[in-house]
Parts: C-alpha cells; structure tokens; sequence
C-alpha cells in the first residue's frame, strides 16, 4: 500500500511549495479515500508515500485521467498563486493510498523527484 504524489517540475518550483503542494495532495487525496484502505495502509505500510514527476500540465492531467478509469482516489492540487507560481497553477497530483500494484498501473513508469 502507498500513495504516490507527482509534481510538475516545469513550474520551478522550490523545495518548500514543492512539499506544501504534496501535503495538500496527500490530504485531499486521503480524504477521498476508502476507508478500509487507510486503515490497511496504515498497518500494512506505516503510510508510505512516493513523490515522483513530471514536466508538463498535459502529462499530468494525462495520469489524473488513468487513475480515475481505475477508480483510484486522487486529488489535483490546484495552488492559490499567493507566492511562487501564476493563480489557479495545477501543480501536484496525488494518487492513493491503494494498493501498489494498481497505482504502479499509473505511475510505475515514472521517475521519482
């Protein structure tokens, strides 16, 4: 079990707003999870998480629409502009917690960050 977390790396984004946005991800795709899945991937894994990227918006809204023909919980953070990047900037998406077979059916091929 774990929960993966991709970045757009084509917004240059620092080292603080990068783990910022993947916090909002990790939240908001937790809180759309099933809950007999968090409590497995609490047990099983000690909440393990993944932090990969990608360099486009497109590439990114690409896996969103994968994880979600999969039925995996996800969440697309979408930043408010109030410091580094343009308004309303998608920068992370957040997959999981599932398990890591069927995310690595989404993102098994990326690089981690």
């Amino acid at each position: 079990m774990k929960q993966v977390m991709v970045v757009r790396t084509d917004l240059k984004m620092r080292k603080g707003k990068i783990a910022a946005q993947c916090c909002h991800g990790s939240i908001g795709a937790y809180k759309k999870s099933d809950k007999e899945k968090i409590r497995k991937w609490e047990k099983e894994s000690a909440y393990a998480k993944v932090v990969c990227k990608v360099q486009t918006v497109e590439e990114l809204l690409a896996l969103k629409k994968l994880a979600d023909e999969k039925g995996l919980a996800n969440y697309l953070v979408v930043d408010a502009g109030r410091t580094q990047i343009p308004t309303s900037s998608v920068t992370v998406l957040a997959i999981g917690p599932d398990e890591d077979e069927i995310i690595d059916e989404v993102t098994g091929d990326l690089k981690l960050l």
